[in-house]
């Protein structure tokens, strides 16, 4: 089995083939996202980690996903719009994945090797600049949390 993410394909939101290994070399935090979801206004803090650090090397990747309460039950367009229009997302979103169970994505089978599966959106997951696992992190955890923001920043001088 592959151990890094960047070793895998995938789709963009608006359906383009895409391979991860696009981001080999960045440090990415891996989110599966939702639009209705009470933790979904971390898409801001999102997105402004993405416009501070991407100069750095930094990336975010987001991945809906309709597995948490039936929160993401929108078409492609309908996400990109939604983002876009409420939160001004920049950062690369992927297609619709399954995070857990049967169905998990190739990204996210690497992913949970070494953490568990999401328990809920917006769970986080730092991936060094080997796509591999650095740290997972809980929904509740926002974007500009200290204890994620640390962990950013210490990836992002690793060589």
């Amino acid at each position: 089995m592959p151990e890094s993410i960047y070793e895998q394909s995938t789709h963009s939101l608006d359906g383009k083939a895409t391979s991860l290994a696009d981001y080999q070399g960045k440090v990415a935090l891996v989110v599966n996202l939702a639009s209705f979801c009470g933790l979904t206004p971390q898409y801001q803090g999102l997105e402004a980690l993405f416009q501070e650090l991407s100069p750095k090397g930094f990336v975010v990747l987001g991945f809906p996903c309709n597995q948490f309460g039936g929160q993401e039950p929108g078409s492609p367009e309908e996400i990109q719009t939604f983002c876009s229009r409420n939160y001004g997302v920049t950062f690369p979103l992927f297609e619709k994945v399954e995070v857990k169970g049967p169905g998990q994505s190739p990204i996210y089978t690497i992913l949970t090797t070494d953490a568990p599966a999401p328990s809920w959106n917006f769970t986080k997951y730092l991936v060094g600049k080997d796509g591999r696992l650095i740290q997972h992190f809980a929904p509740t955890v926002r974007p500009d949390d200290p204890e994620l923001r640390t962990a950013i920043d210490k990836a992002l001088k690793r060589a």
